[in-house]
């Protein structure tokens, strides 16, 4: 007898199932079979309910687009399959295990793809958005192709502060070019001085004033 052979044969034997112990398995074993046949026969009816569903709601012209419920992969599955099986488009949105749900379309009413963006992003869509969407484009499209003309600097031929400097210098070309002021005196009078700063009033006395002293002055000269 080989080695393998002897260990074989000390080793104990499993213990044999009581009759017992044999019912109970059978007895599960009919349970779990029991169950998923139950589990076939309720998918078969939801996918019955679902095409049912889907024929009804897309024999009206009027209806393009049909939103189900919330559910898991499972019913997932047979609602992308019955839509399919009917010549439907299926999009699945959300967050599978929390708020994952299916919407089916005509083909020839087909999202186009800004609209299954937004979805899949959790954002709004409807016909307004969408037209806005379209006119932001268009104004864009318009901007690209007519662009906008950009004003252009004045550079003048030579530099104006060069003229000065065969005159003064340098120096004091810049100074020159870059302040101007208005002189402060024309020849020896400073220009302060030349401005009648008198009211109207004021000058009109004056004026009145040197009639009378000038007709006082006639009056006052003897007789030749």
């Amino acid at each position: 007898m080989d080695l393998l052979g002897s260990i074989m044969n000390s080793m104990d034997k499993p213990p044999s199932m009581t009759e017992k112990e044999k019912l109970l398995l059978k007895k599960r074993k009919q349970e779990i079979e029991r169950r998923q046949n139950e589990e076939k026969e309720k998918l078969k009816r939801f996918k019955s309910r679902v095409e049912a569903k889907l024929v009804s709601h897309f024999n009206d012209a009027k209806n393009v687009m049909l939103k189900f419920d919330p559910m898991d992969q499972i019913c997932r599955s047979i609602v992308h399959e019955a839509a399919e099986a009917n010549g439907l488009l299926s999009y699945a949105f959300g967050i599978d295990g929390v708020d994952r749900y299916i919407r089916v379309y005509r083909k020839e009413n087909a999202p186009c793809e800004d609209e299954l963006a937004a979805r899949r992003r959790g954002e709004p869509w409807n016909e307004l958005i969408r037209q806005q969407l379209l006119e932001k484009r268009q104004q864009e499209k318009l901007e690209v192709q007519c662009p906008k003309k950009k004003e252009k600097k004045f550079v003048p031929n030579s530099n104006y502060k060069d003229k000065y400097v065969h005159l003064i210098g340098q120096d004091a070309a810049l100074k020159a070019a870059k302040k101007t002021e208005t002189n402060k005196a024309y020849g020896f009078v400073p220009s302060e001085n030349k401005k009648d700063v008198r009211s109207i009033e004021q000058t009109m006395a004056d004026i009145r004033a040197k009639k009378r002293q000038k007709l006082s002055n006639e009056t006052d000269v003897p007789p030749n």
